[in-house]
């Protein structure tokens, strides 16, 4: 018999997707509450084939229009397009979606791809989208702020070897220049927190299937870029030393789920390096293990600054090398029994 994909909810309202308001957690619960029951759903123990969703950063910060890093793409309304899709996508699977996992990217105003960061010969700081080479710091063009010492315990010397050392390692890796981002997602601001209407979204789905989201901080290093939720940049400073660490036992949760959804924002930077590490770390394990990952390829949008960075074909790029090495790129409107490899009466 086919499944029946589950209707929306009546609380669920598209045109509020793009604005933030409080979620009303206690009417949404027993709201939660009756609609299992009316559809009657099991708690997600329950599952055979069990599937998670990755929701990558979908917080105020970069879904928002006004907002410090709105990932709108080329069409202007990406983010906003992209999670009324995921809203719609969580409420007709919830049955089905074991387990959600969020990702929080986290920060605070001294780190690394911020402008107080670094200053040139006049004292002045970076503007926001600058692209900080390693040729850049060689020549002195930019330098290490010294007036950040006493804040990060280091010295102005070890401050301009880090720098340097630092965007030596992202050329070796073949990764984007070191980025100046506006200030954005500041722990404890109203850009950090997640999207309300996926916000509620998550919150229904953990009442329904009597399962606690997972969420996931990422960011807060001082010293290195933290794209994917898996691991940042740079791992170690020019000394050997450890500035950060990979999420080794998040992957290995992963790797428990029959089937690994992944949707958010950007998806030419967050979004794409988490399923990179993702892939790499897969095929350090079993290549075989790649055909359980679907990517939501309506639910993300690339980061586009009209005139100023357009990452648009650099993540269809990206998404391109994911589907050759054995990843599933579909639509979230695409039933999802109809998924290859998906078997939910395992």
């Amino acid at each position: 018999m086919a499944r029946r994909e589950l209707p929306i909810p009546h609380h669920y309202k598209p045109d509020k997707v793009g604005e933030i308001w409080k979620v009303s957690y206690q009417e949404r619960a027993q709201e939660a509450e009756n609609w299992a029951k009316q559809n009657n759903l099991k708690p997600s123990a329950n599952d055979r084939f069990k599937v998670c969703l990755v929701a990558v950063d979908i917080q105020n910060a970069f879904c928002i229009p006004k907002f410090e890093l709105y990932v709108g793409g080329r069409s202007g309304t990406g983010a906003i397009d992209d999670n009324q899709r995921l809203c719609e996508f969580v409420y007709r699977n919830t049955d089905v979606i074991t387990q959600i996992c969020p990702t929080m990217d986290t920060h605070q105003a001294v780190q690394i791809f911020h402008s107080i960061f670094l200053v040139n010969d006049k004292g002045e700081h970076p503007s926001p989208f600058t692209l900080i080479s390693e040729k850049d710091v060689k020549e002195g063009k930019w330098k290490f702020n010294p007036a950040l010492c006493h804040s990060l315990n280091i010295t102005e010397d070890f401050g301009q070897l880090y720098l340097q050392h630092y965007t030596k390692k992202l050329k070796e890796s073949g990764k984007y220049d070191l980025t100046i981002w506006p200030y954005h997602a500041m722990l404890g601001g109203i850009g950090h927190a997640l999207v309300a209407s996926v916000e509620e979204a998550i919150f229904f789905h953990g009442i329904v299937r009597y399962n606690q989201p997972d969420f996931h901080v990422k960011g807060d290093k001082p010293l290195t870029e933290h794209y994917s939720v898996l691991g940042p940049e740079v791992l170690e400073g020019p000394e050997g030393r450890s500035i950060a660490q990979k999420s080794d036992k998040f992957f290995k949760k992963l790797l428990e789920f029959d089937a690994v959804i992944i949707a958010g924002q950007a998806k030419s930077h967050c979004v794409a390096w988490t399923i990179d590490d993702l892939l790499e770390n897969i095929f350090a394990r079993d290549r075989q293990l790649v055909e359980k990952v679907y990517l939501l390829e309506d639910c993300t949008s690339p980061v586009v600054v009209p005139g100023v960075i357009d990452y648009t074909d650099h993540a269809n790029a990206a998404f391109q090398r994911f589907a050759d090495a054995g990843m599933h790129v579909i639509k979230s409107t695409d039933p999802i029994e109809s998924w290859p490899g998906i078997n939910l009466q395992k």
